[in-house]
């Protein structure tokens, strides 16, 4: 009984995962890879040789490669304001912590409500004479604003999530390294970039590839901005789903997400390399 009480703890998590997720994830592949009951890859051929799709990979790219760098930086800036804080430290953490609590449609909105021709935006800009007559910044002629209100709208939302990791990671590192590179003479920045962020690779090595995967999934807070104006690769999926109900094409693009998820997780991976037996 002894031998079998770990087996017979894992089991409810092993149906758990083979329930919910291996047996759904067969279920795409297959799906991808098959066409009239034959196996093929014309979904694919079918996916790329769409209009949409180079530029909802490269929308894609390059909203995660805008939003995670700046993400980063900030949780940095604001898990170390938390870290150094010996009053008030919990209630800064609830009010940074705030957009957790939101979900990417609510986001979505949140922003819409700013950018909108009746928006908070343009009522500050003609309050104060810059403009005469509401402007149109969500159309379809202004991509590039669109891009740039689903970028503050995702950094505003998940930057919390990275922070809260990273705080966590903070407080594991022990005073004592930082207090005696101060002792020899390390200034703060000096203490930040050869003590902490060497030491917080575990937490960071978490935070990038949870924010990445959420990055590549985008889609709920490009729909409450910009609708089906700017492409993105988890929005075409939901179109070749349900709309246009063809669950082959829509596989694939789920297939290309997981490629791109698993290969920028890779890379993380091989950037912030752990030593073996480290525990921070």
């Amino acid at each position: 009984m002894n031998r079998a009480l770990p087996y017979l703890l894992l089991l409810p998590a092993s149906l758990f995962l083979l329930v919910f997720f291996f047996y759904p994830f067969g279920l795409v592949v297959v799906e991808s890879l098959t066409r009239g009951g034959e196996w093929t890859t014309e979904n694919f051929t079918r996916m790329t040789g769409h209009w949409k799709f180079s530029t909802a990979f490269w929308n894609t790219i390059w909203l995660t490669a805008i939003v995670v760098p700046v993400q980063l930086i900030m949780a940095l800036a604001m898990a170390s304001v938390v870290q150094k804080l010996k009053t008030g430290r919990a209630g800064l953490l609830y009010i940074f912590a705030i957009p957790l609590g939101i979900s990417d449609l609510a986001a979505g909105l949140v922003w819409l409500a700013i950018f909108e021709q009746s928006g908070f935006l343009n009522s500050i800009l003609h309050a104060f004479g810059v403009i005469d007559r509401p402007q149109l910044y969500l159309g379809y002629q202004s991509l590039w604003v669109i891009f740039l209100a689903v970028c503050l709208a995702e950094i505003w939302r998940a930057t919390a999530i990275m922070m809260v990791i990273i705080v966590a990671g903070m407080g594991l590192i022990p005073k004592e390294y930082n207090e005696a590179a101060e002792v020899f003479g390390a200034s703060a920045w000096q203490r930040f970039t050869r003590v902490t962020l060497p030491l917080l690779r575990p937490s960071l090595q978490t935070a990038l590839i949870l924010r990445i995967l959420m990055a590549f999934e985008v889609f709920a807070v490009v729909m409450a901005l910009g609708g089906t104006t700017l492409p993105v690769l988890m929005g075409e999926t939901f179109q070749w789903q349900f709309q246009l109900q063809d669950r082959g094409v829509a596989a694939a693009y789920a297939m290309v997400i997981l490629g791109l998820s698993v290969a920028f997780s890779l890379v993380v991976l091989r950037l912030l390399h752990v030593p073996k037996g480290a525990r921070i």
